[in-house]
């Protein structure tokens, strides 16, 4: 079954008119089309029995026609009401939703008020579990795309690690990353690039900046691209000259807990025991105040998506979810260290994406 048609044996099943889907990630997922479109509507509306139709601006006509889109395309002007636009292709198919399947989390108050006031007494049902239950399983075809992410991320942090010099910035660093993946063909990043070191290491979403590397730092990359659509996402930390003992144990208590967690990936396995299974080991090697967020979450279309794997999550592992596993300690007396890995559920075990090397790579400052 196609996905469009996932979605209206959903609308059946559920006895709902249509479901109206706006975020850009899953309007790609369902039908191809890629778009950023600002402050204008963009949106996918997919009907119980007629044909489906994507609303977008005008001048994105002839890109959604582009991706082999087979149903209709209605662009609106900027100097239009493009809520009138959707009434109206409503109302060419012959009848009136009186149920809409929405994404909650992401329509806006101001646009379902919008809804609301076109087609009074509406109901409306929340369409994001499954749209979450169809894009956790990737397919083969998903799961080419996510590798090569996962081989040009791996590729980015050897970049990384060659630029480190004392005196150089993070930013320099940062900026020779991105131009080497713009020679690799790479259009965009999954998010912002991240370089940290020294102490600025010890803040798990730190920003980078003018600071410049100096021996005995660690130096934290944390980075990903996007390939046909899909996300890779990647976390190493590595030495800049010979570490100290203490920055050695947090080193390997992190890649000891990062492993232990991997190593328990299979189907039938909860994903609470994976954040329990490397929270475990933080925890007796005494730095569990410094794990200070979530083991992983779901990669795909999205960088961050569904599921999030916590130590509340019970959901069983399947084959073919694809999410990250990336525990960290943060200490700011000490260093920071993170290492995340890009892992796949196979039929009886795990397939790691992400293969930069994960022993503590120390850089000769010399």
């Amino acid at each position: 079954m196609g996905k469009i048609e996932s979605v209206q044996q959903f609308l059946r099943n559920q006895d709902v008119d249509a479901a109206f889907v706006t975020t850009p990630d899953n309007i790609f997922y369902l039908s191809g089309f890629s778009s950023n479109p600002h402050e204008r509507l963009l949106g996918l509306m997919i009907f119980k029995e007629a044909e489906p139709f994507i609303i977008c601006p005008l001048m994105e006509v002839p890109d959604v026609k582009a991706t082999g889109w087979p149903f209709e395309v209605i662009g609106h002007a900027d100097t239009e009401d493009a809520w009138d636009v959707v009434l109206k292709a409503i109302r060419n198919r012959g009848y009136m939703p009186k149920s809409f399947a929405i994404e909650k989390s992401h329509l806006t108050v101001e646009r379902l008020e919008r809804v609301d006031q076109l087609f009074p007494g509406a109901t409306f049902t929340r369409l994001d579990e499954q749209l979450n239950r169809m894009r956790v399983i990737k397919d083969a075809e998903e799961l080419t795309n996510l590798r090569i992410a996962a081989e040009l991320a791996d590729y980015a942090v050897e970049v990384g690690c060659k630029e480190i010099a004392e005196g150089k910035t993070e930013l320099e660093i940062l900026m020779a990353i991105e131009f080497e993946m713009k020679k690799k063909g790479v259009q965009k990043m999954s998010f912002d690039t991240m370089v940290l070191s020294g102490p600025k290491t010890a803040s798990p979403h730190g920003t980078p900046g003018d600071r410049k590397i100096q021996k005995g730092d660690f130096i934290l990359f944390d980075l990903g691209v996007i390939y046909n659509g899909y996300c890779s996402d990647i976390t190493r930390t590595v030495a800049f000259g010979e570490p100290t003992d203490a920055q050695r144990e947090i080193y390997e208590t992190v890649r000891q807990a990062e492993q232990a967690a991997v190593d328990l990936v299979r189907p039938g396995v909860k994903a609470l025991e994976l954040d329990k299974a490397a929270r475990d080991v933080i925890s007796t090697a005494g730095y569990g105040d410094y794990f200070t967020h979530r083991l992983g979450h779901g990669l795909g279309i999205s960088v961050h998506e569904y599921p999030s794997i916590t130590g509340t999550n019970d959901m069983i592992l399947t084959e073919g979810m694809v999410f990250t596993i990336e525990p960290g300690i943060y200490h700011p007396d000490i260093t920071g260290v993170r290492i995340e890995d890009d892992v796949v559920v196979t039929a009886d075990g795990v397939e790691v994406l992400t293969k930069f090397p994960k022993e503590l790579r120390i850089i000769d400052p010399a």
